[in-house]
């Protein structure tokens, strides 16, 4: 489990607070992997803020560009999120650093997109070659 993830817990898929679900009464505790409790949300700013923010934003950005990509992020994704962690952090780490670093990068401009496949294409399904998310130019 993510004991981070667990500081956000009391609050559903559109951001209304809960203190139960159906299961029943919400646990929110957590601790983290030296021993800082990851449970409430003010433990987890200070938890990502105090020691290693490359961690906690290393694994945002990770999650963000798996949203962008529409797939699972992997070692050939690695040397983008690097370069986008390093031009976050001489950004102060801000938000919209991490955006734009993944709108720029390579993985999400070079994403394929799944080819159309009317019932007479023998064509195994899949990607088309050479169809980038965007633009050609």
């Amino acid at each position: 489990m993510d004991p981070v993830g667990f500081a956000l817990e009391n609050f559903d898929a559109i951001g209304a607070w809960r203190t139960r679900e159906p299961g029943g009464p919400i646990d929110a505790s957590g601790q983290l992997a030296d021993g800082t409790h990851g449970g409430r949300r003010r433990d987890a700013a200070q938890a990502r803020s105090s020691t290693s923010p490359d961690l906690f934003v290393g694994t945002m950005t990770e999650k963000l560009l798996t949203y962008a990509l529409g797939r699972g992020v992997d070692a050939r994704d690695m040397p983008a999120v690097r370069a986008i962690l390093r031009d976050a952090a001489a950004n102060d780490y801000r938000f919209s650093s991490i955006v734009l670093g993944i709108v720029r990068s390579v993985p999400f401009r070079m994403r394929m997109t799944p080819r159309r496949r009317d019932r007479h294409d023998s064509r195994p399904h899949g990607f088309e070659p050479g169809r980038a998310g965007g633009s050609v130019q």
